[in-house]
């Protein structure tokens, strides 16, 4: 470790290495690993403890284990105006958005969502329904109630062909970006799996553990008092979701193996399965995002990275325009504004599935894999990491 003086003078000096993102996560790493007064807040602390230097891979690791709940930035007694300038949460923010570049595939698209995501959520949104609707406009169906349901505007074929390519890259990118970071953050670790280790990473993922603050009360968002707020908005986006995602696969199942074509009845049975589904997971994606909005606007700026707010809001926007939009498109099917409610829709969430390889939920997949990590290392016998030779 280097004596504090010079981690001082290295904190002035805005034009040495030590500006750089990595640089600037080192520096202050090096500080709370010296102090340790946060160390049992989160597993970013007790992880950063197993180490004596941190290279490039072990701070990207730290930085998608932080859950950026701000209890460390309240706690410490070098934040700023002292002259250690110590914002963890910011800094490894700041290394974070560099990870999605870094990793993501393929990386400029990543770039282009770092700099501009609310811009560009609502513009491919647009975008896209803008040119589903013209579309419809060419074949005169672009107005009036279809007795088919929207499978009567587009069949069922036309919207695979549509959906499924936007689908199927989003996958491939995500699995590319998981085991290019997967890969970086291990740099040649090679740590034995455990399935007790993989259950306990399971279960905080489903549970967000660490957006507790590291004492149960949550994280601080516009002052010093602590709320509960941002983990279960959270929680409410991410079951939401998976809700959503589960009424999408059960309606294939129905559609491909039991030959029962939406749209499905209103009912208690197990045919309006995907319907009941994706109506709670639907009130789920509108609340969640609506919460998470509405905090990130008011959080203190201090607690993360400034530069990320677009993306992040792009994120949110468009969890929950799909959801607002496909509510209305289960509300009003027999209305004529049917066709343009399916365009909206679907431009929705073809720009949701074409995104999330470069934002937020990509974040949520590396975080998930960091957590798996930490889960195995925690079981090793202690081995105190000295950076490369």
């Amino acid at each position: 470790m280097q004596p504090l003086e010079q981690l001082v003078e290295q904190a002035k000096a805005w034009d040495t290495p030590w500006k750089t993102r990595e640089g600037e996560a080192e520096r202050q790493l090096q500080i709370c690993n010296a102090c340790r007064y946060c160390e049992g807040f989160c597993a970013v602390f007790p992880a950063m403890t197993h180490r004596l230097a941190f290279p490039a891979a072990d701070i990207h690791y730290l930085a998608n284990l932080c859950h950026n709940c701000g209890a460390c930035l309240h706690a410490c007694q070098y934040a700023p105006p002292h002259d250690f300038a110590v914002n963890l949460p910011r800094a490894l923010a700041r290394v974070r958005l560099s990870t999605y570049s870094e990793f993501a595939w393929p990386p400029r698209l990543a770039q282009l969502y770092a700099r501009q995501g609310l811009t560009l959520a609502l513009a491919m949104s647009g975008g896209l329904a803008l040119m589903l609707a013209l579309a419809l406009l060419l074949h005169g169906t672009w107005w009036g109630a279809a007795p088919g349901g929207f499978y009567g505007v587009l069949p069922h074929k036309a919207l695979v062909a549509v959906f499924a390519p936007v689908f199927l890259f989003a996958v491939l990118a995500l699995a590319v970006g998981v085991i290019r970071f997967w890969r970086g953050v291990n740099a040649g670790d090679e740590i034995p799996g455990s399935l007790a280790a993989g259950s306990e990473a399971l279960r905080h993922v489903l549970t967000l553990r660490y957006l507790d603050g590291g004492h149960g009360q949550g994280c601080t968002n516009d002052s010093d008092a602590w709320t509960l707020w941002r983990r279960r908005f959270h929680h409410v986006t991410f079951y939401g979701f998976l809700l959503c995602f589960a009424a999408t696969v059960l309606a294939t199942v129905y559609h491909y193996v039991f030959g029962w074509a939406a749209p499905y009845p209103l009912a208690f049975s197990w045919s309006s399965a995907p319907k009941l589904l994706g109506g709670v997971g639907g009130i789920g994606l509108l609340v969640g995002p609506a919460g998470l909005w509405v905090l990130n606007r008011s959080r203190d700026p201090a607690h993360g990275d400034p530069a990320q707010k677009t993306m992040d809001l792009g994120f949110i926007a468009l969890l929950f325009l799909t959801a607002a939009s496909g509510l209305a498109l289960a509300l009003w099917r027999s209305s004529p504004a049917l066709p343009l409610l399916l365009c909206l829709h679907l431009g929705a969430v073809m720009a949701l599935f074409a995104t999330l390889p470069y934002g937020k939920f990509a974040h949520g997949v590396y975080r998930a894999a960091a957590l798996l990590k930490w889960s195995l290392e925690r079981r090793q016998p202690t081995r105190l990491r000295m950076g490369p030779e």
